[in-house]
């Protein structure tokens, strides 16, 4: 008994360890370019609306099948029974044979020649809502591709402070150890280093929630793009580097007009609405076709006695169909179409005035995004200073310990938002981008 436990605890270990060597995570620089790329052929949120640009695609071939010819066939064979027949008051009865085989064959052919537009009007319909279903892949596409910006510079964000605060940690340390030195020679109070303690033990946790919210990020970047499990996204550090450009307002407004995706599949909508008035307007027209067809059946049955042979005739002509209720069933259609392109108009206009809002608050944070960055550059080279000052002062007994912990909190918080400003300077440059429909 305990050989097969301890034999069992041998496999489960085995098993354990291969499964943590299948997990072996590994780091790989990847640029934000490269991670759209990835999404755009991996991404488990596009595939959907992949699908549905297919379906789309293939109800305009159903659409088209309506030009096609109307082909019917029938092949028919039954037992007829003996007749009988009597006067006009049902008396004297007398059994009237009949040939039992009844056989039957029928062939009609009928081709559409004018439809009031119902077949021209579904074909463009559908052409319609193939071209709507690919701007929807797109806008689906670009809401991915911003996600993971945000994901991307978020992480690049994360992993700088986490360098600000291993390097504060380190001079907290070294200062901390001087302390301890001095506090030792009699010089420094216990008070001092139990509160540089506090403000080291800060930073450990901020330290900890940091590398909590990388991986976080991390994974969310990897399964949102379909890159494989296990890998470690190392942001681009040239990003920061790039020169981007500083167009005016006018020039993203245009482009948003241009590109955005939400305007193209709206003014599709409108297109669509007018599309459904021209089919509505169909139904009040008369239809028109070519008509073909011919017909095999026996026995005779419309002779007395019944005829024992097949009767087989043809024909060929034009058929002429209106549908009458639409006299008075047509205006309501109609009227409902028109009421149906008001509403897509209005949508219309609605998103191109939010799309114009939204690149004037965009561009204005761009641009606000380097201000704040000359600024952040210069709290960043104060707060140095002052942090070397304060720590000279504090070593040669002229400063508190209190001015030595507002200058280490200063230096860090100067340090983080110069982080920020930088990444905020990408961000926004790629949330233009994302509601001009350029990402």
């Amino acid at each position: 008994m305990n050989n097969h436990r301890l034999l069992t605890g041998l496999l489960s270990a085995i098993l354990l360890s291969g499964g943590a060597y299948a997990q072996v995570e590994t780091e790989k620089v990847i640029s934000l370019e490269e991670i759209f790329g990835i999404a755009e052929a991996n991404s488990a949120q596009l595939r959907p609306s992949r699908s549905a640009e297919d379906e789309s695609q293939r109800e305009i071939s159903v659409a088209r099948s309506g030009m096609l010819p109307d082909i019917n066939a029938t092949l028919s064979f039954s037992y007829i029974g003996d007749g009988f027949t009597t006067k006009r008051n049902l008396s004297d009865y007398q059994k009237a044979p009949i040939p039992h085989f009844g056989n039957g064959l029928s062939l009609n052919i009928s081709q559409p020649v004018y439809t009031g537009g119902a077949i021209s009007g579904a074909i463009e319909l559908a052409e319609q809502k193939s071209t709507a279903s690919r701007f929807a892949t797109e806008m689906q596409r670009d809401n991915i591709r911003f996600q993971l910006t945000g994901f991307y510079l978020d992480l690049y964000k994360f992993t700088n402070l986490r360098t600000v605060v291993e390097n504060n940690i380190t001079q907290a340390e070294k200062l901390l150890e001087e302390m301890q030195a001095r506090y030792s020679q009699g010089v420094a109070l216990l008070n001092d280093i139990t509160r540089y303690e506090l403000l080291v033990s800060n930073l450990r946790l901020q330290l900890v929630k940091i590398n909590n919210t990388i991986d976080i990020l991390n994974n969310n970047l990897i399964i949102t793009a379909g890159i494989p499990g296990g890998t470690i996204i190392v942001p681009d550090t040239t990003i920061l580097d790039r020169s981007l450009p500083v167009y005016g307002e006018n020039w993203w407004q245009l482009e948003a007009i241009e590109n955005a995706p939400a305007l193209k599949l709206a003014r599709n909508g409108v297109e669509m609405s007018r599309t459904g008035e021209k089919l509505a307007k169909s139904e009040m027209l008369p239809k028109v076709g070519l008509e073909a067809g011919w017909t095999i059946d026996g026995p005779i049955l419309v002779e007395i006695p019944p005829i024992n042979r097949n009767l087989s005739y043809w024909y060929v002509g034009v058929g002429v169909s209106y549908n009458i209720s639409s006299l008075f069933k047509g205006n309501r259609s109609v009227a409902r179409s028109r009421a149906a392109t008001r509403h897509a108009i209005d949508e219309l206009e609605a998103i191109a005035e939010n799309i114009n809002i939204g690149v004037r608050a965009d561009h204005v944070h761009y641009l606000e995004a380097y201000e704040e960055l000359k600024t952040q550059q210069k709290s960043v080279e104060l707060a140095e200073r002052n942090y070397r000052t304060t720590t000279t002062r504090y070593s040669a007994d002229m400063a508190l310990i209190t001015d030595l912990l507002d200058a280490a909190n200063a230096k860090l918080d100067a340090e983080q938002q110069l982080v920020n400003a930088r990444i905020n300077i990408i961000y926004y440059y790629y949330k233009l981008l994302f509601t001009t429909g350029k990402i």
